[in-house]
């Protein structure tokens, strides 16, 4: 496949730092942008990457980025919101997506790559519903469209293990909301891959690929196993199910939402997937077992030898 130039939104997240590089390994020339680039200095120096601060909201100014390129990735996406009421996930998710097309269109870019989410469009929770409101609108754009549905992502700097992994370490117990749901961790190098390998093949347009790893683990599963990576006994309480919408009400207001009512509402669906996407595109999916004692190193210093030590 001859080199693209591509334009990416969402660059300076998980997904996106470690998609950036993988990008441009095949050659291809990279437009980053961010509504907001402080803090992110290291990636900023990400070799081959182009960034621009730019309101990705502001049609005008997203056509003139879109402008002579080849693909448009839009890998923009919350899991809570500032208030309550779903407005939050509306404008980051079917909003956005409603720009991007217009976007893309008006600038003459017909290829684009869109990161979803397993079960978008289904269960009760805003958070699900707006990424399916997005799909469809993706799909009804006649732009040449590739849909990324994973399960929960895990790796290096994510917020599934790292995340309780913080929670654990000063608690001796964890009272755990919703904690029989099922996932099916997918490795966020599988991911990265999943759309570098789309992006070279002319299949993918119109697909959608379901992205999810090779053991399936209940909330409880993925508490223990980040407990026991820390090398710490832990006593996880699964709340009851009143108990625990108690606990997203309550946290609901509190800042950075550790959880939150729709995190429960989320939480109501297993996100395990059914037709295996990286199979479909040749991908082997890594088992989050041989990763989480790295993923939760103690130190800087150690994390980032783990890190240089995990399976590629």
């Amino acid at each position: 496949m001859r080199p693209q130039r591509i334009v990416v939104l969402g660059g300076t997240g998980f997904v996106g730092s470690q998609l950036l590089p993988r990008l441009r390994a095949d050659g291809h020339e990279i437009l980053a942008l961010s509504r907001n680039l402080t803090g992110h200095h290291e990636l900023l120096r990400t070799p081959g990457v182009t960034w621009r601060s730019l309101d990705v909201y502001d049609r005008n100014k997203l056509v003139d980025a879109l402008r002579g390129a080849d693909t448009v990735i839009n890998l923009v996406g919350i899991l809570n919101e500032k208030g309550r009421d779903g407005s939050g996930f509306q404008r980051a998710h079917v909003e956005l997506a409603e720009v991007v097309i217009a976007g893309c269109k008006a600038a003459g870019v017909d290829r684009l790559l869109q990161m979803s989410a397993l079960n978008a469009g289904r269960g009760q929770s805003h958070y699900l519903r707006t990424r399916g409101e997005a799909e469809a609108q993706i799909k009804a754009s006649r732009l040449d469209w590739t849909i990324f549905q994973p399960s929960v992502i895990f790796g290096p700097g994510d917020g599934l293990y790292n995340r309780f992994a913080g929670l654990l370490r000063p608690l001796p117990c964890l009272p755990l909301a919703c904690a029989d749901t099922k996932f099916a961790p997918v490795y966020v190098g599988d991911v990265v891959e999943a759309f570098a390998r789309a992006l070279a093949r002319p299949e993918s347009v119109g697909q959608s690929y379901e992205l999810y790893g090779p053991r399936v683990l209940s909330l409880r599963d993925i508490v223990r196993q980040t407990a026991k990576a820390l090398g710490r006994r832990r006593l996880v309480i699964p709340l009851p199910d009143a108990l625990a919408r108690l606990q997203a009400l309550c946290l609901d207001f509190v800042p950075g939402k550790p959880f939150s009512s729709d995190n429960y509402r989320s939480l109501q669906t297993d996100s395990v997937g059914g037709i295996d996407g990286l199979f479909r595109l040749g991908i082997t999916p890594k088992d989050p077992a041989d990763f989480v004692d790295a993923i939760v190193a103690r130190s800087p210093r150690q994390r980032r030898l783990d890190h240089d030590r995990l399976p590629r």
